[in-house]
């Protein structure tokens, strides 16, 4: 994999929109196909790895180890030691990850709605 230049204009661009941009923002803490799952999961509480993966089945578990480390290092997610043999490991959502559950949840919501509603495009005239 070739090394992305600091200095390009792409990411001047890319850092540019980061700082004006709320939504562009919240799309690099959040954004991608497991991250939001992982947050609307673990806004019960605690969970170990493996009950996340039960949770989610379809994640792999590349990906899951994977969002869980982005998400830790965004400060969305602690991760928990325990020094005991096996490990005991779990995950929680930091304060920025339960400020991020309204957000969650309307998404949630409007899923839920979308489906019930049955929306179809040609209803609309698009």
């Amino acid at each position: 994999m070739t090394a992305i230049k600091e200095s390009s204009t792409i990411q001047e661009n890319k850092q540019y929109a980061l700082e004006t941009c709320p939504v562009t923002y919240v799309m690099e803490k959040i954004g991608g196909y497991w991250k939001p799952i992982i947050i609307y999961h673990l806004s019960g509480g605690s969970k170990r790895y493996s009950e996340l993966k039960r949770a989610i089945p379809a994640v792999t578990e590349k990906m899951l180890i994977q969002h869980l480390k982005q998400l830790e290092a965004d400060n969305l997610v602690i991760r928990e030691a325990k020094p005991v043999v096996p490990p005991f490991v779990t995950y929680r959502l930091s304060a920025a990850g339960n400020g991020l559950m309204p957000v969650i949840e309307a998404m949630a919501s409007w899923a839920f709605k979308d489906k019930e509603d049955g929306f179809d495009d040609t209803q609309s005239g698009l």
